[in-house]
């Protein structure tokens, strides 16, 4: 008998069909002698619907009454498949967020989970029942409902696994599992059978949009094992787990791309202590995320390029930001380029080998395109190209890399 925590996507509940087919997959673990407790999304749409409500009604974001009106899409979930499976004669309750409790920090709309208190939820499970969560949402010291944060049921999800002991938690989606790179773009994309808490970090940072990057973090500081699979078949996923559980580790997992970025480059910065504290510290301030910089050398010690990415969606607040200090930065000009995308390779055998940005670079250069910008650590390489080559870029990378499906 094992103990398992079951998470499904908006998509695997977006409407009653869907939910009864959740609770039959929930009783067909239960009917072969495990204990289950499942945590549920919102339908797929309903959040962005009710962020909508939200704004019309004047409601500002990360507000105590934000955040009451988003966590009632879980809330509506949960009470349905409670519903469903007390149809089929499973003992099932509904769980939101307060009524575990599950505490939070007070930040609203992206707060963080602090502890959880299993006592209800065991007593349920020993009994033979599952407990039906609401993900997404938790308890603020003030006694106010607080929310994850977007992609936060990946969070309850594994933290209420790891606060069961369960032996796994199953991430049910719309896709089979991790794969070697988005297989709408590369049709010859392995389907992974293991992969690293770290390979799976790097690619949800790095536009994968399988898992959630708090969802993995939290997962590999607790040893969680993870298992994304689909809920629309019952063949096997892709699992989550620590390195020494992989005995021949590819030396390269996946690519990852994404299309959120955009470019800024500052012409002539002058050469001098403090200029790049001078630059990034007000887009610190502005809670706008830098990810990739480059320096070009100075040729007279005077002046130099500096460029930089940030979110696509920051791009105008960056600029707006950055040209605000023109007359400390003394700057010559500020070019902007938002048709850019961040390609990725990843793998923990990187660490043990060398070659693999070579064969990056060489294979981008046979394409004939331009890398703008690079970026690495221990175990991924990250380029910035042109948007138009995204797809060129992904093929050719995937077969130097020995990655197509056979």
């Amino acid at each position: 008998m094992a103990r398992i925590v079951q998470k499904f996507g908006g998509t695997s509940v977006a409407d009653i069909a869907r939910i009864k087919a959740v609770a039959a997959t929930v009783k067909r673990e239960l009917d072969e002698g495990h204990q289950v407790c499942v945590v549920l999304s919102a339908m797929a749409g309903v959040t962005d619907q009710l962020v909508g409500y939200a704004a019309d009604a004047g409601g500002a974001h990360y507000s105590p009454e934000y955040d009451t009106v988003l966590a009632t899409g879980e809330q509506v979930t949960a009470g349905l498949l409670a519903l469903s499976l007390q149809e089929m004669g499973v003992e099932s309750r509904s769980w939101l967020g307060w009524q575990i409790p599950i505490h939070t920090d007070g930040v609203h709309g992206r707060a963080r989970i602090e502890k959880i208190e299993i006592e209800g939820l065991e007593q349920t499970i020993n009994e033979g029942g599952v407990p039906v969560i609401a993900g997404f949402q938790g308890l603020g010291p003030d006694g106010r409902v607080t929310t994850l944060g977007r992609g936060g049921t990946d969070t309850t999800a594994v933290a209420v696994a790891s606060a069961l002991g369960a032996d796994r938690c199953d991430i049910y989606t719309d896709v089979e599992g991790v794969y070697t790179t988005d297989p709408r773009i590369v049709a010859n994309a392995r389907k992974l059978e293991k992969i690293t808490y770290e390979e799976m970090l790097e690619m949800a940072s790095l536009g994968a949009k399988v898992l959630q990057t708090r969802a993995v973090e939290m997962a590999m500081k607790t040893r969680q094992r993870l298992h994304v699979r689909s809920s629309y078949s019952d063949v096997p996923g892709t699992l989550v787990v620590d390195e020494d559980e992989i005995v021949e580790q590819e030396l390269v997992s996946g690519i990852a791309y994404s299309r959120d970025e955009a470019k800024i480059t500052l012409v002539q910065v002058a050469d001098k202590p403090g200029i790049a504290a001078a630059i990034f510290g007000p887009l610190t301030d502005a809670s706008i995320n830098v990810d990739m910089i480059v320096q070009n050398v100075s040729a007279d010690g005077q002046a130099t390029d500096l460029t930089f990415t940030v979110a696509k969606a920051d791009l105008d607040r960056a600029v707006e930001t950055v040209e605000a200090k023109k007359d400390v930065l003394e700057y010559a000009d500020l070019l902007s380029d938002s048709n850019v995308v961040k390609i990725s390779v990843i793998g923990v055998g990187m660490r043990s080998h060398a070659g693999v940005a070579q064969r990056m670079f060489e294979t981008l250069a046979e394409k004939g395109i331009n890398i703008q910008v690079i970026s690495t650590s221990e175990i991924k390489v990250s380029v910035l190209i042109a948007e138009e080559y995204t797809e060129l870029a992904l093929r050719a990378l995937h077969t130097a890399y020995g990655l197509d499906a056979e």
